[in-house]
């Protein structure tokens, strides 16, 4: 994907510095039609603002860590026919929720307030009920619902993403 991430802190004097200036490190491509680039995790409320280790390197699933957030963008290509259970297989291993009677095989739920703006593309967000068609400059809130996204176009969709810890709904 080549996204620039630049990640500033303090030195030991307590000054501002850039810490780092490159292209993300930790780019994952669970499935053939998702690539996914992981840029900043936090593991406390509030969250720490010392130090210089990079939490963007580790290996983390989908939802962000006990009171925590997960800063990351995500690609989807275009949905390709044998996506289905290849998308089933690592939603199941990273830590989601999921029900047999979904829509979609890339519905899911996290336990999280999830911030989604539409980089670039355009993608179709289902719910259990509905679903939406998103296009470039969209933003979407998601409260702790099932989802799935799904790229019914021809070209790749990209989207930024900010997942924040939350209690799971009473009865979803």
């Amino acid at each position: 994907m080549g996204i620039r991430r630049v990640v500033a802190g303090h030195d030991e004097n307590g000054k501002a510095v850039i810490l780092s200036d490159g292209d993300a490190a930790n780019i994952h491509q669970p499935t053939s039609t998702i690539e996914s680039t992981l840029l900043w995790v936090t593991d406390s409320a509030p969250a720490s603002n010392e130090g210089t280790t990079d939490t963007a390197d580790q290996e983390i699933g989908i939802p962000p860590p006990p009171n925590g957030s997960i800063f990351r963008v995500v690609e989807f290509a275009p949905e390709g026919k044998d996506g289905a259970s290849e998308e089933l297989e690592y939603l199941a291993k990273v830590g989601t929720e999921q029900h047999d009677d979904a829509r979609h095989p890339g519905m899911h739920i996290t336990h999280s307030v999830d911030y989604a703006i539409i980089m670039s593309g355009e993608i179709d967000m289902l719910v259990d009920e509905d679903e939406v068609h998103l296009k470039t400059g969209d933003v979407v809130v998601q409260r702790g619902n099932n989802h799935a996204w799904v790229n019914r176009g021809t070209e790749p969709c990209r989207i930024a993403f900010i997942l924040i810890d939350a209690h799971p709904v009473a009865g979803a």
